[in-house]
């Protein structure tokens, strides 16, 4: 029983931790085959024109695998064979340095062909560095429900000549948006519903017209080549994202401390140590609060304390407590969602408070380790049993349960007279139904 129950917990945590690593980069991979088929289907047309656009899918935060990938297609391209590069963004913020940002201002400056930015698909947002880095390229599209703006601090050194959209530095889209229409109005980018209509607002980019169809469908002529990242650094970008790096570092010291308890090393001590490791990953790139950090570690350590006591006390308010601040507080400027913050915490507290302790009990109840040597054994009640409550038997705290419902007051010393799954089952030392027994016997 114990065995299996071990191995349940273990494969929740190996299935969670295997999710929020595979699942983003496996979401990205088959959103980006889907969009390169829908968006190029026509492979078969001529090939007279060996001029291409290179598309490149950018998502999440600006971090070093982001700019690294930025900076190699810009600095690869070829004009003789690249009409122009489009960046399909979606991206609000940046953990990189202005440094880094200010590199990829001057590439794409001086870049030998076109550069455009396209907001999209719908829901897509571009704000913060991304926002300022499209407003410096030569071109800028926006989809129907994704927004542009809160440009937020210039990343521009001092005496640059040119600033985002042409926009003085008061601008209002310092710290506002602008959706479809309004950004078209305000001739900060054109609209561009899809892709393709984003394609065909770069100059020199072929189509012709399908009217064997109703309605007239464009078709491309000028190739589109798709990049994304490749597998390893999808996942580097993937553990780099708040979320991910947060999450992987609760359920890593979860089974650091899960492993704490049982004997031996076993699969939940190489899975979080191996969540362990890459969550600091992600805490490095990303702008990590030391301190917040330092409350996520007590908090582990004080549940840690009342899962070898065998019930939740005060360590374990203590650790809920720093375990909430945290949390809230483990990034600057990088919040995380509301719902990763509550998997977290509840899952944590609950993991910790009753799942923790509930096994530690199993497993000392196997007959490996058995405790049929309690039953005799005498203690004392922690709290007042009426019939439930909660008793300390050669130091060790345990659930207890009255033998014929039998009140015992705080303080009052009990015997063990029996053994239900993870209660034990006491009676006072004297008026219990022992002692009754053996008053029988002598009066017999």
């Amino acid at each position: 029983m114990t065995r299996s129950l071990r191995l349940f917990i273990v494969s929740l945590l190996a299935i969670a931790g295997t999710w929020i690593l595979v699942g983003p980069a496996l979401a990205h991979s088959e959103h980006e085959g889907t969009e390169a088929h829908e968006q190029v289907p026509f492979n078969d047309l001529t090939n007279d024109q060996p001029m291409v656009v290179d598309v490149v899918e950018l998502s999440g935060l600006i971090d070093p695998v982001m700019v690294n990938m930025m900076a190699d297609t810009l600095a690869n391209v070829d004009p003789t064979k690249v009409l122009a590069v489009i960046f399909q963004v979606n991206s609000t913020g940046s953990v990189v340095s202005n440094a880094d940002l200010y590199e990829l201002v001057v590439r794409i400056s001086e870049a030998k062909v076109p550069i455009s930015f396209w907001v999209g698909p719908s829901g897509s947002r571009a704000t913060g560095p991304m926002a300022q880095l499209a407003g410096l390229a030569d071109d800028v599209g926006i989809a129907p429900g994704a927004r542009l703006g809160a440009l937020g601090p210039s990343i521009l050194p001092e005496g640059w000549a040119e600033t985002p959209f042409g926009l003085p530095l008061n601008t209002d889209l310092v710290t506002d948006t602008v959706g479809y229409d309004e950004a078209a109005e305000r001739g900060i980018a054109r609209q561009s519903p899809v892709l393709l209509a984003q394609l065909v607002g770069i100059d020199g980019f072929e189509v012709i017209t399908d009217e064997t169809v109703s309605p007239p469908t464009l078709e491309p002529v000028t190739h589109t080549r798709f990049h994304k990242l490749d597998v390893v650094s999808e996942f580097f970008h993937t553990v780099a994202s708040p979320a991910v790096a947060y999450l992987l570092l609760l359920i890593g010291m979860g089974l650091l401390v899960f492993e704490l308890f049982t004997a031996g090393v076993g699969v939940a001590g190489v899975l979080g140590a191996g969540c362990f490791l890459l969550s600091t990953y992600g805490l490095g790139v990303l702008p990590t609060r030391w301190w917040g950090l330092a409350l996520l570690v007590v908090a582990f350590l004080g549940y840690a304390i009342d899962i070898q006591t065998g019930v939740p006390r005060a360590w374990t308010v203590i650790g809920t407590i720093a375990l909430v601040l945290g949390s809230l507080f483990l990034f600057d400027g990088t919040p995380i969602s509301w719902i990763t913050l509550l998997f977290g915490i509840v899952g944590t507290a609950v993991a910790m408070s009753a799942g923790m302790p509930a096994m530690v009990r199993t497993r000392f109840s196997t007959p490996t380790i058995g405790r049929e040597w309690m039953i005799g054994e005498m203690g004392e009640a922690v709290e007042a049993l009426g019939p439930n409550g909660t008793v300390t038997v050669r130091d060790a705290v345990w659930r207890a349960r009255t033998n014929r419902a039998t009140p015992i007051p705080v303080g009052a010393p009990i015997r063990v007279v029996g053994i239900e799954g993870l209660w034990l089952e006491v009676e006072p030392e004297e008026g219990g139904a022992r002692d009754h027994r053996e008053r029988s016997k002598n009066t017999q």
